[in-house]
């Protein structure tokens, strides 16, 4: 199963063409955290060059922000690279659990065929906010949208951890989406893999649907932080940087970006801290975010920020939903 992902990626670059520029330590939170060389992408390749063995502490140590691969000259597919190390590790009681989860859910049968035009894979932490999920699907259409049943994270998991996920358990997932005009992603590692197996569908981010109402948009005011969800922005750099490019010249916000114009991350979590094994320290990246500035508001794309920027700051914070005053609280 993992050949067709690969084969997917054929026309990106590997470890050999690194040629050791380090624009991708500018844009790591790893190396802005420890700067230990061995831990980033450059350190990595480097390493792959000389025939050497990549370190397990590297390959964990990757929190998959993917900031580092719309500012690499040579466009190599950093992520793949580690997703593919992940997968040559020595497996974890994690990834086994995981692989015995995947095998049984190749077994359920293929949903039918949906009513609605669009359909919304939200994550977890929006799942886990019902009133929030609700707005959002008020915004994006109501009617004319569906959340799914299966919303990928599962897959997004093993994409995660270097589990193998089962043919027929990719196809049931691939099936019912299909047959939908739309869909809307709120995890940005399984936005980056739809657009791979499902190449003719419309495929958005939910900031950046969600950005992209009217509603939403005329709330927006000069002194607020605009925090983008870092994986789909960076998994769609060249289209979504024009769309925040507008936003930002409509509506004078600021936005978590570098001058390079990428994503700062504030929640920026390495395998074992998404796995629950170590402590994460979101805190510090909230924190380095809003060092320096003058905002009287954050508005955030992914509800996980939320969590992390209201521990380190009194500024209230709301998600782009909770925008649209013209929707009753549910």
């Amino acid at each position: 199963m993992f050949g067709f992902i690969k084969n997917a990626f054929t026309s990106r670059r590997d470890h050999a063409d690194c040629s050791g520029c380090s624009l991708c330590l500018l844009v790591c939170p790893v190396w802005r955290q420890s700067r230990d060389i061995s831990l980033t992408p450059h350190g990595r390749a480097k390493a792959m060059q000389h025939g050497d063995a990549v370190d397990a502490a590297s390959v964990e140590s990757c929190t998959l922000c993917m900031a580092c691969e719309p500012v690499c000259p040579e466009k190599i597919d950093q992520v793949g690279m580690i997703l593919d190390l992940r997968r040559l590790q020595a497996p974890t009681s994690a990834r086994d659990e995981l692989q015995a989860h995947m095998t049984g859910l190749a077994s359920r049968p293929v949903a039918s065929r949906p009513a609605a035009s669009t359909t919304l894979l939200p994550d977890s932490a929006l799942r886990a906010h019902p009133d929030t999920l609700a707005r959002v699907t008020i915004l994006l259409g109501d009617k004319n949208i569906s959340v799914a049943d299966d919303d990928g994270s599962d897959i997004s998991q093993a994409l995660e951890v270097g589990a193998d996920i089962p043919a027929q358990c990719l196809e049931q997932f691939l099936t019912p989406l299909r047959l939908h005009k739309k869909i809307i992603v709120a995890d940005g590692l399984l936005l980056r893999h739809l657009k791979l197996w499902l190449p003719k569908a419309r495929i958005a981010s939910l900031g950046e649907a969600l950005s992209g109402h009217a509603e939403v948009r005329r709330s927006l005011r000069t002194t607020d932080l605009y925090v983008i969800e870092p994986r789909a922005y960076h998994s769609d750099y060249q289209r979504l940087v024009k769309h925040y490019d507008r936003l930002r010249v409509n509506h004078g916000c600021a936005f978590n970006l570098d001058l390079q114009r990428i994503a700062i991350p504030a929640t920026a979590r390495n395998l074992s801290q998404r796995l629950g094994l170590a402590a994460h320290d979101d805190e510090a990246h909230a924190r380095w975010v809003l060092h320096g500035r003058s905002i009287t508001r954050i508005v955030v794309e992914s509800l996980e920020d939320r969590a992390a920027f209201e521990k380190v700051s009194d500024i209230p914070v709301v998600h782009l939903a909770e925008l649209a005053d013209g929707i009753s609280d549910v």
